[in-house]
């Protein structure tokens, strides 16, 4: 179905990213992480990315080792915790520290980054209607894996697991699609996100999709971009004429 195709975005965030993006996402104060939800949000993502044969470095396995190693002592009566050597009271203590240092270091790359747009000032963005450009001189907001990721399972949801055309879908190829969302791009220029699967109807071809999305991505023949955080991603041909 995917020719072996493996996915190895140029830029791909760790798991200090893909926490701070679900704190931000389901709205969890960062000082007070409910570590039960927080992990299990974790581990489907994870899952999604197992599925979709993206390499995973090894540092997002440890921090899910670590993350299930919190749950575990938090699930235990304080008084039976095993006292570790320099662990505060709350074992949730050195992560927190690690997520709000790691935060500071991302709001001030992105306060440099803005800076660097100002100068070059030559993005466009989506207004109201989904082919317009945004005004010019606005910027749209950055989507990053985990936003597709987030949309791509949404996506996948609406069909069943289980499907008996699933045997007749080795048909669907990346290269195939890569032709297909190309075409259809340079025809329309900027598409919603979801209506890129309009026309998959099982879950082998929605996968062969997505990831002939990402291709497309890592290529910079297309970008995704959103008005409003968590908001719809909308994906746009990039012009290089």
């Amino acid at each position: 179905m995917t020719e072996n195709y493996k996915v190895a975005l140029e830029v791909f965030e760790g798991p200090l990213d893909l926490l701070l993006y679900l704190i931000k996402k389901e709205e969890i104060d960062i000082y007070d992480i409910p570590i039960e939800k927080i992990t299990k949000s974790y581990l489907q993502y994870i899952e999604l990315m197992k599925m979709l044969d993206i390499d995973i470095a090894g540092e997002f396995l440890i921090m899910a080792a670590t993350l299930m190693y919190i749950k575990s002592r938090m699930l235990l009566p304080e008084d039976d915790r095993p006292v570790l050597e320099e662990e505060e009271d709350d074992p949730r203590f050195d992560l927190v520290r690690q997520l709000i240092e790691y935060k500071k270091f991302k709001e001030a790359a992105e306060k440099l980054r803005d800076k660097e747009y100002e100068q070059s000032n030559v993005f466009t963005r989506i207004t109201g209607k989904e082919t317009a450009p945004l005004e010019e001189g606005e910027k749209p907001l950055d989507v990053n894996i985990f936003d597709l990721i987030s949309a791509f399972s949404d996506v996948l949801k609406r069909v069943d697991e289980v499907s008996l055309r699933q045997m007749f879908d080795d048909r669907f190829t990346v290269a195939d699609k890569i032709m297909y969302l190309s075409e259809r791009l340079a025809r329309e220029k900027t598409v919603k996100f979801t209506e890129l699967f309009s026309e998959a109807t099982t879950r082998p071809e929605i996968i062969v999709t997505f990831l002939a999305l990402l291709e497309l991505i890592r290529l910079k023949q297309v970008c995704a971009i959103q008005e409003e955080p968590f908001g719809d991603i909308f994906i746009k041909l990039i012009d290089k004429s």
